[in-house]
């Protein structure tokens, strides 16, 4: 393996090496087109109006001309290959920091028109440090850190260990304890990231009393992330979606979507079936029947061993429980609250379509954290001095996670600069008409793909959804299952992709080494993705749910009995 990894990692230095060889020939036919700011921009495009048209009146048109002049790349196949090259390496070599970074130094390299001196610009102005002073961004890493905070002080008080020992009395089996974490992920519907994060706090001390392997916890988390979230009507997903389809109603749009979303409904299925029989197949198998064994991880890495907090055991079951009540409860206030319900200025459910989930996400975690303080100190089951060593312990706890998101953002960010949205959004709109029918699974296939590349299924179905509603009649049934196709679609690239912001808070909430998480998740996902594909045009041919949905849980069942016929049950298991 370490052979397998400095050959791979040699071969991309050389063809970086070779690369910067070519830039002062590259660099040379485009310098009189390097522009330093937006006003020598626009000066520029005034001198060429003959070129121009009236770009110089609209500032984003002007943007997106400079960047078709100066940059070759954009908005071709080219802009997809930074993130699939940092995919393949961190698939290929488990190294996901380097990986990460690999991919973005290829995008910059290529928005920079190899120009050695713009590439590092471009790395660390337009990336990095764009993305850490993004407020939205900001308010997630905070998020983060306040919840590793309250995750180690329920370790050191003894919550999560009271829970566990409570749970394993009351849940009997492997069944239950994997039903039991997937039920606890459907309750938690409000954000992904929220549910991510303390369904894994939560469960795992009682997942890992039954021998289920962290990427198996990983997975069912994951899978009751996204999926939920993008079929509750009240949640940050609902909103979001709302939020990007302008011109009509698209909180009424998204309700009529919801049975339609194979993706998302498939992978309730697949979970719940998958835990009822025992069965894996893939590298799943692998690590479920090492755990069985009693090793819980299959691969020597513990990204997260550090964070681990001894317990004073003094805690009790409601030390986890009301904390994590109370944190659910101020989320839910702080999206309200930030969407305006508060205020006046709107209903319930329009304030979830209104609301900032970063910002609401911190005001809630925070509130939660001051009343767990007055909840601990005063039972003197904490002393103020172990409270205050949960800041610094909980900060550490989350530092992976925290390096992994502000990677794969950037990377998302250089992939965007690109304009792989561009690039893809042409696609769908030159395949309207000529493959009506087939359309759904074709809108499906590519917001697979673009989540997948980008990391981000909220901007995938922020790019494309304005496109399916423009492209179709606004009366018709295609509308509606194009609509879900592209919700299902960014929700499943998303869930596959390593450089998901989901999927890396999946990784975090089991404690799962993230690539583990990767690649024992994809063969699920990709199967379902299938059987989505297929269920797409069935319904584009039948266009009615009642007999598409039906269609679509038959064929993921028959899929899942003859996977099961093929494989059985995992060795160990009685």
């Amino acid at each position: 393996m370490i052979y397998i990894k400095r050959r791979w990692y040699s071969f991309f230095i050389a063809l970086f090496a070779v690369m910067m060889l070519f830039a002062p020939i590259t660099c040379k036919a485009e310098e009189d087109t390097n522009f330093g700011s937006v006003n020598e921009a626009e000066e520029y495009i005034l001198e060429q109006e003959e070129i121009a048209g009236t770009a110089s009146e609209n500032i984003e048109q002007a943007e997106l001309y400079i960047k078709e002049q100066t940059i070759p790349m954009y908005a071709t196949i080219w802009a997809l290959v930074p993130p699939i090259v940092a995919i393949a390496l961190a698939l290929i070599t488990k190294e996901v920091y380097i990986s990460l970074f690999i991919g973005i130094l290829t995008g910059a390299l290529f928005y920079a028109n190899f120009n050695l001196e713009k590439m590092i610009n471009t790395v660390f102005v337009s990336g990095v440090i764009s993305k850490l002073s993004d407020s939205y961004n900001v308010g997630i890493l905070i998020f983060l850190v306040i919840l590793g905070i309250m995750v180690s002080l329920m370790n050191k008080v003894g919550g999560s260990a009271a829970y566990g020992k409570w749970a394993s009395q009351k849940i009997k089996s492997r069944r239950g304890a994997m039903l039991s974490t997937f039920g606890l992920g459907a309750l938690i519907f409000v954000d992904d990231y929220f549910n991510c994060l303390t369904v894994g706090s939560v469960m795992r001390p009682v997942t890992d009393k039954f021998k289920i392997s962290r990427a198996r916890l990983a997975y069912i988390i994951d899978a009751t992330a996204a999926p939920i979230c993008i079929i509750a009507p009240i949640s940050s997903w609902a909103a979001a979606v709302t939020g990007v389809v302008e011109g009509t109603d698209g909180f009424a749009l998204f309700l009529k979507s919801i049975p339609y979303n194979f993706y998302a409904l498939l992978t309730i299925v697949m979970v719940v079936a998958m835990a009822i029989m025992q069965f894996d197949f893939g590298p799943m198998r692998k690590h479920e029947e090492n755990a069985l064994k009693g090793d819980l991880f299959t691969t020597d890495s513990r990204p997260f061993e550090e964070g681990e907090i001894v317990s004073n055991g003094k805690g009790k079951v409601i030390d986890l429980i009301l904390p994590v009540i109370v944190l659910i409860i101020c989320c839910v206030g702080g999206m309200v609250y930030t969407g305006g319900f508060f205020h006046g200025e709107a209903s319930f459910i329009e304030a979830f379509a209104n609301c900032d989930a970063s910002l609401s996400l911190v005001y809630g975690s925070f509130l939660a954290l001051v009343i767990t303080f007055f909840f601990y100190i005063p039972r003197k089951v904490l002393t103020l001095k172990e409270f205050a060593e949960s800041f610094s312990e909980g900060f550490k706890a989350m530092v992976p996670a925290i390096l992994i998101l502000i990677f794969a953002w950037t990377l998302s960010g250089m992939t965007r600069m690109l304009g792989a949205d561009v690039f893809v959004a042409n696609i769908v709109q030159n395949s309207a008409e000529a493959l009506q029918l087939f359309l759904p699974a074709i809108i499906f296939a590519i917001s697979v793909g673009l989540a997948f590349a980008t990391g981000t299924s909220w901007g995938t179905f922020g790019i494309l959804l304005p496109i399916v509603v423009a492209i179709l009649d606004p009366s018709s049934e295609m509308l509606i299952i194009s609509i879900s196709a592209c919700l299902a679609g960014a929700v499943c690239g998303d869930h596959i992709s390593p450089i998901s912001d989901t999927t890396i808070m999946a990784s975090t909430g089991a404690q799962c080494d993230h690539i583990n998480h990767v690649s024992t998740q994809l063969p699920y996902a990709l199967i379902v993705a299938a059987v989505s594909m297929v269920s797409y045009i069935i319904a584009a041919f039948v266009q009615n749910v009642w007999i598409a949905l039906p269609i679509a849980i038959a064929i993921m069942l028959l899929v899942i009995f003859v996977l099961k016929a093929k494989y059985g049950k995992d060795e160990g298991i009685e």
